[in-house]
């Protein structure tokens, strides 16, 4: 089943889209974010692109990091405040009310992290390719891009099965929330093409949910892609 489809109709409602991702991926979500932030050591800057109810953003900070969370969304932003207030992690975190049009504003080789779940398929093909550029430019030399998204399958009978179960739901999604789905075609090569180098890359049984983790290469090296 689509995560990312149907994430897009929990965010009509914000309040229940915690629980409801829970459900939806039996819990898998977490273990991946898990994964992630493990390459997050403490005192670094880092950044969270779509931060959602702030799923990335407060295991990120648990680590003694410095994150900014990044959203368009309000009512997600608030969530995300109440749980940092909870857990006292406000010297760690800080929320602003923006999207990947405006990360134009951060500073340049200013986060030692950039990461993102389940937001890279939120966004055009013009928008993912701003963001890429921008992610390198904002990273710091050895800096790294951790990402957890749903992408489509490169194997076509994969492909086939996943188009068969995504399309029903596009339906209800753009019914309940007016909003489309754009699973990420060839993410891993849009990456490598922004001039990152590429760490490790875990794809699921289908193929069409990723966990990656790209370097920004250091001042000088050569961009060499392992797999």
């Amino acid at each position: 089943m689509s995560t990312y489809i149907l994430m897009k109709i929990l965010e009509s409602a914000p309040g229940r889209y915690d629980r409801g991702i829970r459900i939806l991926t039996l819990g898998r979500l977490g273990k991946t974010y898990d994964s992630l932030v493990s390459h997050i050591k403490e005192g670094q800057r880092v950044l969270d692109i779509g931060c959602g109810t702030g799923a990335l953003t407060l295991k990120a900070a648990s680590k003694n990091a410095t994150v900014m969370g990044i959203d368009v969304n309000p009512q997600m932003l608030e969530i995300v405040q109440k749980k940092v207030n909870e857990l006292n992690l406000a010297q760690n975190i800080k929320l602003c009310e923006m999207g990947v049009a405006e990360l134009g504003s951060e500073e340049f080789k200013s986060y030692d992290i950039v990461m993102s779940g389940l937001t890279f398929s939120e966004l055009t093909e013009d928008e993912l390719s701003y963001t890429l550029k921008e992610v390198k430019r904002i990273l710091k030399p050895g800096g790294l891009l951790l990402i957890a998204d749903e992408v489509i399958p490169e194997d076509i009978l994969k492909r086939t099965i996943n188009w068969l179960i995504r399309f029903p739901l596009v339906i209800i999604t753009y019914l309940i929330t007016q909003t489309t789905t754009n699973a990420v075609r060839d993410l891993p090569e849009r990456i490598e093409e922004a001039g990152l180098i590429i760490e490790s890359v875990r794809l699921n049984k289908l193929e069409n949910f990723i966990e990656l983790v790209a370097r920004n290469p250091e001042e000088g090296a050569k961009s060499i892609t392992t797999h």
